[in-house]
């Protein structure tokens, strides 16, 4: 395609006649010459926003976006209700692949009744694969947002699900080629079925009834990122035992083969939560279908200790994710 926006046959036709999802918040949305979206929200109500850019897959790029936008709002314990799309392509892409893009997201829109906005599309040099950031807007009553700096001295560490959900996924996916010169068909295809688990909405919500102090998806920089990431914005240390942490074979036979971490491998689809009685929430987790695990506890001080069978070792400030070990 020529370099540029997109033509706006192509805009009409490929972008915006795929979304169909509307909420009756949004006062203006997506439309040609549209450069603003307006929202309407109640007297006790606030914003959310987040914003993520996807960099690391091409493959499931517009549901891969999605989720993680909406993971963010959840673990701040919003309500999603609109999401702004800038879409930068490269100039080979194909106007099918443009529509299955959006196809994508419209479905996660669906899903979880979520409006597109509005946004950017834009064919450029500047990239040599699509590169898509999603900005979610959500809403939450006033003083009931749950923050990743909200961990309290004493309070249990909760995972939910197993971490490197997101990592193995798209390992499976970019690497299956080479990864069935070494590994059976079947674990490599159970690998790719992770992707059903990589929304964190449903445990966000049993959360936010359950009362918890706070809530952080594990996302870049993985479980040890995520950990340093909640005690740093606490102000409180920790102690992980990291036998406890719950991980699924397949990642630890993929990360094993590539020779990277699976505790600092990006996990969309776990959440990492801080509540003054893991037990309880992991019971009323597993009601909803969604398993989690107590690993440890938030302490008075700095130290942020893992425990590995008796062993005592620091966590460290997050590092660059190891999936850039492989796809790079």
């Amino acid at each position: 395609m020529n370099i540029g926006k997109l033509p706006e046959n192509v805009l009409k036709r490929s972008v915006f006649k795929q979304l169909h999802t509307k909420r009756k918040e949004v006062l203006q949305g997506a439309g040609v010459g549209e450069d603003c979206a307006a929202m309407l929200l109640g007297a006790d109500e606030m914003f959310v926003v987040s914003t993520d850019p996807i960099t690391g897959t091409t493959q499931d790029i517009g549901r891969m976006g999605m989720l993680v936008t909406l993971n963010d709002l959840a673990s701040a314990g919003a309500e999603p209700v609109g999401v702004l799309l800038t879409a930068l392509l490269p100039e080979n892409i194909t106007e099918p692949q443009i529509r299955q893009i959006m196809q994508q997201i419209d479905g996660e829109c669906e899903k979880y009744h979520v409006q597109v906005m509005g946004g950017h599309t834009e064919i450029t040099r500047a990239v040599n694969q699509p590169v898509l950031t999603v900005t979610g807007i959500g809403k939450a009553l006033k003083g009931k947002m749950i923050s990743t700096g909200g961990a309290r001295p004493g309070d249990d560490m909760v995972i939910t699900k197993w971490i490197a959900i997101e990592g193995t996924v798209i390992l499976a996916k970019e690497k299956e080629m080479e990864l069935l010169d070494r590994f059976p068909k079947n674990m490599i295809e159970e690998a790719k079925k992770m992707e059903k688990y990589l929304s964190v909405v449903p445990e966000a919500a049993v959360a936010v009834r359950s009362g918890v102090s706070a809530m952080h998806d594990v996302t870049e920089g993985g479980i040890f990122g995520a950990l340093w990431e909640m005690a740093e914005a606490s102000g409180v240390g920790l102690e992980i035992d990291l036998k406890k942490i719950p991980v699924r074979q397949e990642s630890i036979e993929i990360c094993e083969y590539f020779g990277i971490n699976p505790y600092e491998l990006i996990s969309s689809g776990s959440m990492l939560i801080a509540a003054s009685d893991g037990n309880m929430l992991v019971r009323n987790l597993e009601k909803e279908g969604i398993p989690a695990a107590v690993v440890g506890k938030a302490m008075e001080g700095n130290d942020r200790i893992l425990i590995n069978d008796g062993e005592v070792r620091f966590l460290e400030p997050p590092k660059t994710d190891e999936l850039y070990k492989v796809l790079n």
